[in-house]
């Protein structure tokens, strides 16, 4: 049984056998033997801390004990003291094969940096010379869009820098063992002493006094760098954007201005917007102007941005520019003024058709469509060009809308309200006038388009079509599936279901639903909690949601259906 040794390696913390422990010492006895006084403690630290990042390796876990077998495998890495000379360059042996195997690892060379090492540490890493890195982060920056910035900095907040003595034989791959670890603590240590040895002792007390003002500048002239290539990177999208403007201007331009010179799509619903009768050719012009001088200062500030030296366009150039624009937008904004305008004002024409009904008759109200603009009554549009049989232009629209209303008087009506815009209430009327509006009363029955017409001349201004069904207590109604799609009557009077089978009648304050289910129930189904059913039928009496009635007075409604009896609480 042997014992156990609690040993501090490298801030590391290990335990090891006593027999390993001794052998371990001896090793590093030899070293020290083996080492000149010059570098020595840095040497030996160095060697510690590499011996204790091999010894990691081997850990499964913090309770596992070193053997002889361990150490015996290190010193086969780092190697006998008296196998090396600082002058070889090249490992021999078992240690040759470990560096051939050994990767490089990536770390930051500040010593052969500019800014963090970045670019000094992927030359390492690749093997190549830290000027082609930098090269190409610079490329990056503008072919990249800045990405090369932003590659600059991740990487240099995910790498290490090299410290250690290890950490810089890591990063240029070389292996890490007791030869090439004093060589590059000895290769150190001469080139601080050259510099001492070398050094203008009479300048050092300048030196030391413009240190700290040339570091500022340094770092002045970083930012100022950073600034500038973050500014070339700006003004180089300003100039993408605004080139791709000028020229969707002028592709506009030549081709909605042309509409004025040939027939094109789109020039017909043009038309009918433009209420001023203002050329769309003249219009286009107008904002290219508004639109395009902007742009195009846009574009010269970032062209200024990118090159220094740039001349400027001149003040002639610019004041002329200014002119025009100011000229456009003012023209724009009174083409504004007229449009909105000439839609100022609103006015109908009513139309009044009484419907003859007869006692307990049942009032059928349904929609057409016509086949010869639609194939389908659910197909609609709120304005669209067509031609009739007679090859006229006309504006077709379904802006057709139906609510259902109570009278007071004895008798069924339907008014029919047509509407429009104009710049004033005579013209407006007039234009109301315009609309074709087709329906049919035969009867009991009501047949509505679902359409109407008018003459492309009057233009679009808002024209629509209101239906007012005005029915009085007790009529009975029974509406087509059509009439959901344009009834827009109060929900509080007319719930419309939707299904063509159900029939209503005209009460006090709404309308009733005769043959409904009763989930579809006129009662409120918020107050199903203050609401009683009694049920009689041939299974008997069935109450649902049974309320304590104390007094009449808490009665707020009593109806009686084929459902049964339904008693409304306050």
């Amino acid at each position: 049984m042997n014992k156990t040794v609690n040993m501090n390696l490298g801030g590391f913390f290990f335990h090891i056998d006593e027999d390993a422990y001794q052998k371990l010492n001896r090793y590093f006895d030899a070293i020290k033997r083996s080492l000149s006084n010059e570098g020595r403690e840095e040497i030996m630290n160095d060697i510690e801390s590499r011996i204790s990042e091999l010894f990691s390796e081997k850990l499964t876990n913090d309770k596992q004990v070193l053997g002889i077998k361990d150490v015996d495998d290190v010193i086969a890495v780092m190697g006998q003291p008296e196998d090396y000379k600082i002058e070889d360059n090249e490992p021999s042996g078992e240690n040759y094969a470990y560096a051939t195997n050994r990767s490089k690892k990536l770390y930051r060379d500040k010593e052969g940096g500019i800014l963090g090492g970045v670019a000094a540490g992927l030359g390492h890493y690749f093997g190549v010379d830290k000027v082609w890195i930098r090269i190409a982060l610079v490329l990056l920056v503008f072919a990249g869009f800045g990405t090369g910035i932003i590659a600059y900095i991740v990487l240099w907040a995910v790498t290490p820098e090299a410290i250690t003595t290890s950490e810089k034989l890591e990063m240029s791959g070389e292996p890490i063992n007791i030869s090439n670890i004093e060589k590059k603590v000895k290769e150190e240590f001469e080139n601080v002493s050259e510099k001492f040895k070398n050094a203008d002792y009479g300048k050092l007390g300048n030196q030391a006094r413009n240190g700290a003002e040339r570091i500022g500048s340094t770092l002045g002239d970083i930012f100022i760098t950073l600034f500038n290539v973050f500014a070339k990177f700006i003004g180089a999208i300003m100039v993408l954007f605004a080139s791709i403007g000028i020229i969707s201007l002028l592709v506009s331009l030549f081709t909605l201005g042309s509409t004025s010179f040939m027939n094109v799509p789109w020039l017909d619903y043009f038309n009918t917007f433009n209420y001023t009768n203002t050329s769309m050719w003249f219009i286009s012009l107008l904002f290219f102007f508004a639109i395009g001088i902007p742009v195009f200062f846009f574009l010269i500030l970032g062209l200024k941005i990118l090159v220094a030296n740039m001349r400027s366009i001149g003040n002639v150039a610019k004041y002329t520019l200014l002119a025009v624009w100011i000229i456009a937008v003012g023209i724009l904004i009174l083409l504004g003024v007229r449009q909105a305008t000439e839609i100022a004002f609103e006015n109908k024409v009513v139309e009044k058709k009484i419907i003859d009904l007869k006692p307990n008759d049942t009032l059928f109200v349904k929609f057409r469509y016509n086949d010869y603009y639609t194939k389908d009554i659910y197909h609609t549009e709120d304005f669209k060009f067509v031609q009739d049989e007679s090859n006229h232009n006309l504006i077709y629209s379904n802006n057709v809308r139906i609510e259902v209303m109570p009278t007071d008087e004895n008798v069924a009506y339907l008014q029919i309200e047509k509407e429009a815009n104009g710049k004033s209430f005579t013209e407006a009327k007039k234009r109301a006038e315009k609309i074709n509006y087709g329906f049919k009363i035969e009867g009991n029955q009501i047949i509505l388009d679902n359409y109407f017409l008018t003459d492309v001349n009057s233009k679009y201004r808002g024209q629509e079509v209101s239906l007012y069904l005005y029915l009085p207590k007790g009529t009975l109604l029974k509406p087509d599936a059509s009439v959901e799609r344009y009834d827009s009557s109060d929900s509080d009077f007319f719930r419309l279901r939707d299904s063509s089978n159900y029939s209503y009648r005209v009460g006090n304050e709404k309308i009733e639903c005769l043959n409904c289910p009763a989930d579809e129930n006129d009662y409120d189904d918020s107050d199903t909690e203050n609401t009683t059913k009694v049920i009689i039928n041939e299974e008997g009496v069935k109450i649902e949601n049974d309320t304590v009635i104390s007094d009449t007075k808490d009665i707020k409604e009593l109806k009686i259906n084929k459902d049964g009896i339904i008693i409304k609480t306050k």
